[in-house]
């Protein structure tokens, strides 16, 4: 039986990206990395036809403005329209009213497939807590998974917890993945690059939940890894894209 990687590798999936500054190179390199195609436009002109061509879209909120929350909106519409998985990453939830606001809107709207999220995110998201600090997380991901199951059932989809154990929750249903690496936290853009990767395994599983757990088991293994070779985040950035190319 071919495995989620084997599958990347061989269909290629062209994952549709519209993400933030901070993190394009890395997602797009990741992606590349374990043999998907990755596209980042986030023009409004354009989003509908890239994401018709794509095999999934990911909207990452991590840099806010009117005209890509616009963006979003019409890629998340069109690709609901057309079964297109979405992968959402409500980057900073809880930080300012505006991203709240917002989070809330796309998540409630269009009940993206996947949700994935640190555990400050997805409490803030659930409207359970508002202690956050950014992008970081305040709060084990242990505590959330109440919070994701309540989520998960009201958007009838899967929630990830991002953290030292990854959680992954759809209704009832909860998986546990351990491992990755310490070093993870200390680089930009890790979670996101988390998020593009689901994006590449549900763009290739039926099964939602299936494609969720083996995207944070690639980025667990992927860690691991890359921590074995690296002396601190400099090298771990670069051997963590070498060992998500040498996964089987």
């Amino acid at each position: 039986m071919n495995t989620t990687i084997d599958l990347i590798k061989t269909q290629s999936p062209l994952i549709h990206n519209i993400t933030n500054y901070v993190v394009m190179n890395n997602t797009a390199n990741a992606l590349l990395a374990i043999g998907a195609s990755p596209v980042m436009a986030h023009a409004i002109e354009e989003v509908e036809d890239i994401t018709m061509i794509s095999s999934s879209l990911v909207i990452n909120m991590g840099t806010l403005s009117k005209s890509w929350v616009a963006a979003m909106e019409q890629a998340m519409k069109k690709a609901k329209a057309n079964g297109i998985p979405i992968v959402f990453d409500p980057v900073g939830v809880g930080a300012s009213n505006y991203r709240t606001q917002t989070a809330l809107h796309l998540a409630e709207t269009y009940q993206p497939d996947v949700i994935r999220g640190n555990a400050s995110e997805i409490m803030a998201l659930a409207q359970l807590s508002s202690n956050t600090k950014g992008v970081d997380s305040t709060i084990d991901s242990n505590n959330a998974v109440d919070a994701a199951s309540t989520l998960s059932r009201k958007l009838n989809n899967t929630i990830v917890i991002s953290g030292a154990t990854d959680y992954i929750v759809t209704g009832d249903k909860i998986e546990e993945i351990t491992g990755g690496s310490a070093m993870m936290p200390k680089i930009t853009g890790m979670g996101c690059t988390a998020t593009s990767i689901i994006g590449a395994c549900v763009a290739v599983n039926k099964d939602i939940h299936k494609g969720a757990r083996d995207g944070m088991e690639i980025m667990s293994k992927a860690g691991e890894q890359a921590e074995s070779k690296s002396n601190g985040p400099g090298s771990f950035q670069m051997n963590f894209i070498d060992a998500l190319f040498q996964l089987t």
